[in-house]
């Protein structure tokens, strides 16, 4: 395969709602080009993108994927996208390499929850957007009612380029509104002719609306069409061009990517219209403590970033890159910045889903991949010697919201997580790993309970893991809301030095968040010097071992007040040991009770929802603080809620608002468990404090 300069070049992500038909799209759009002699299906599982084992399994995306596209002299770099919210990481690492995003909807289920997150997103990197309207010829299909639905939820600068002829099954044609000509198709070819009666009187005054919208950013163009001149087809597309380059038009098309009906024309429409890499706005790249941009230029010093890792089972470790400047050929080293390794490229490949073609190099803007670059990962740089730049990601990291832990089956499972949960991050950075000492749990972080769980499918396929999932244990913590006191003697004789050591303690709530504070009253020598420290650590394994209730303890000073010591007997560990058994007994006296941790949400809602999301935080016994309204008719929920209510709260919140809300939570603070529950929740079962028998 041929290698291609950036003017060549259009880089298109597809993207939108599951289920609206992306991948059966770039099926279509390969087999129009003749790059496949027949498209594969989704339920067959035989489509170019979805070749991982759990997307045949379960018949959606998982996975970004790339499909190059010849298009005359052009080639499209299509880009397919997951459409459920689990994976919209995938979506964000496409967005950062692509200058077009193609929004596919439904014609009948219309705008939906993720077509509104890609546009959302693409409007936050000032990407240019085209509207697909796709399955036309689906009953209950209608062109008219998705338009509607396009104009409420994204506002001024959409331009129809075409109407659909015909409806449902009948669905046969398009009218192009810029040619002024319909395109009917008969047994799958394109044939082009008068606009059909049926549609006439529609294509005028909507072709009116768009000539009237494309000239008006056009000075020349506006001055001779307010003279009567009616501009021409290309005159018209080469304004309309600009307009998309600039984010400021929006157009929409149609077609059926199982009939075919209208995909030769948006596979062209994209060539034409997309931006070239090298008309797009630079990448911005950091070098020390400057960031500066660096143009697309293909004679440039060669920089390349990776934005997609995966494990293939026969060529093992495959690296996405696009070019950012330069031009890279085969066989050259270059130096990860990240770890100051050299980096050789030994053949470059063009993927299309998993399969491979060679190409001779990879010019600036172009996306190619590398095999074997075992220790390069996403978002890595790859720079000439000697320049330690970094790319810099385009979009924040979306938020790992829903947390499991991972329970491995066996004990050869458990010597092997962690090494293949880090493989797995590598080829999925939205997953973040934690391990909890407290709970003694390993806690795997995602978007979603989907994505958690084909997270453990392919930890057993893919690294031969079996792992469970389980909740994980919320962290909470005890105090006591009276003072104590307590004596704690620790004697022991075996025949020689035997074991003394006796302290008296007294413990006294402090104020929340103050943690833990030691206090030496000690007169008289009762309790010698070097000993002091070992009584205090005693009291703190005591309160990390936990209470009555078998939590770490905090918010509580502890005041040494006396003691005795032997000369012979007395050392670290009897005073340490002293130290454990008097807070021990001090706890049980001192009204101890359970705090839960709290988080501060942040919610963002569409306004009709707001009442339903306000509803379910009180039911969580959360505490709303305050709303703001936000752009695009969506609002923004400040609460306080504790940690115990938002195990479940991605999915839930997802299932309430028709996966339109999201939100973010951080730690805030603790505070006492409601009385009720507080006898209902206990600590690690196995955990023995200090100073137990």
């Amino acid at each position: 395969m041929q290698s291609y300069p950036p003017s060549r070049i259009r880089n298109v992500a597809l993207a939108g709602h599951h289920g609206v038909g992306k991948t059966t799209l770039v099926e279509a759009l390969l087999h129009a080009a003749r790059v496949l002699a027949k498209p594969g299906r989704v339920e067959d599982g035989t489509t170019v993108c979805d070749f991982e084992p759990e997307e045949v399994e379960h018949r959606f995306s998982v996975q970004l994927a790339t499909a190059p596209v010849p298009v005359g002299e052009v080639l499209l770099n299509l880009v397919d996208t997951p459409g459920t919210a689990d994976f919209s990481g995938e979506l964000r690492a496409a967005l950062g390499v692509c200058d077009l995003v193609a929004v596919v909807v439904s014609a009948v289920d219309g705008v939906e929850a993720q077509a509104e997150a890609a546009w959302e997103l693409a409007a936050e990197l000032g990407l240019p957007r085209l509207v697909v309207v796709n399955k036309l010829d689906r009953d209950q299909a209608s062109f008219d009612r998705v338009l509607a639905a396009l104009r409420e939820r994204f506002g001024a600068g959409l331009a129809p380029l075409e109407l659909p002829v015909g409806e449902a099954e009948g669905f046969r044609g398009v009218v192009d509104l810029l040619a002024d000509q319909a395109v009917l198709y008969q047994d799958g070819r394109p044939v082009t002719g008068p606009v059909p009666e049926e549609v006439a009187d529609l294509e005028h005054q909507v072709r009116e609306q768009l000539v009237e919208g494309i000239v008006v950013g056009d000075d020349g163009l506006m001055e001779r069409y307010l003279e009567g001149e009616v501009p021409t087809a290309a005159e018209l597309e080469a304004a309309l061009a600009g307009g998309v380059h600039q984010a400021l038009v929006f157009p929409v098309v149609c077609c059926s990517a199982t009939t075919g009906v209208g995909v030769d024309r948006l596979a062209s429409l994209l060539a034409e219209l997309a931006p070239s890499p090298d008309q797009r706005a630079p990448y911005r790249v950091q070098a020390g403590d400057t960031v500066q941009e660096v143009a697309c230029d293909p004679t440039a010093d060669p920089l390349a970033f990776v934005f997609k890792t995966f494990s293939d089972p026969y060529v093992g470790h495959v690296s996405l890159l696009r070019v950012v400047s330069g031009t890279i050929r085969p066989d050259m080293t270059l130096t990860n910045p990240r770890t100051h390794a050299e980096v050789r490229l030994h053949g470059l490949q063009r993927l299309r889903g998993k399969q491979a073609e060679p190409i001779p190099e990879a010019q600036a803007g172009d996306l190619f991949a590398v095999t074997k670059l075992t220790e390069v990962t996403t978002g890595d740089t790859l720079a000439p010697k000697g320049t330690p730049v970094r790319v810099l990601p385009l979009l924040a990291p979306e938020p790992a919201v829903h947390a499991m832990a991972v329970v491995p089956q066996s004990r050869a499972d458990e010597d092997k997580l962690m090494t293949a949960l880090h493989r797995l991050q590598e080829e999925d950075p939205s997953l973040v790993v934690e391990r909890s000492d407290e709970s003694r749990q390993t806690v795997l972080r995602g978007a979603g309970e989907t994505h958690l769980a084909l997270a453990c499918e392919r930890l057993k396929r893919k690294f031969g893991v079996t792992v469970s999932l389980e909740p994980v244990a919320v962290p909470y913590r005890e105090t006591i809301t009276q003072e104590a006191q307590a004596e704690g003697k620790y004697k022991k004789q075996t025949g020689g030095h035997g074991q003394f050591g006796v302290c008296v303690l007294r413990l006294r709530p402090l104020p929340r968040g103050e943690g833990f504070r030691f206090v030496d009253e000690v007169v008289g020598g009762a309790i010698p010097k070097q000993y002091i420290p070992a009584v205090e650590k005693g009291v703190q394994e005591a309160f990390a071992s936990g209470g009555p209730h078998g939590f770490p303890v905090v918010d509580v000073e502890v005041t040494c007040l006396d003691g005795k010591y032997h000369p012979v007997d007395s050392s670290e560990m009897s005073f340490k040991m002293a130290g454990a058994l008097a807070v021990r007994e001090a706890l049980a006296k001192a009204g101890a009770i359970v705090l839960e941790p709290v988080e501060r949400v942040t919610v963002e809602v569409p306004s009709a929802l707001q009442g339903d999301v306000l509803g379910d935080l009180n039911g969580r016994r959360g505490r709303v603080l305050g709303t703001e309204a936000l752009p695009g008719d969506r609002q923004r929920i400040e609460a306080l809620v504790p940690s115990a209510e938002l195990q479940r709260y991605a999915p839930e919140l997802r299932s309430l608002t028709g996966g339109r809300g999201r939100f973010r939570a951080v730690f805030d603070h603790y505070e006492p468990l409601p009385g009720p529950l507080q006898d209902k929740v206990h600590g690690v079962p196995d955990r023995v404090p200090a100073g137990r028998a």
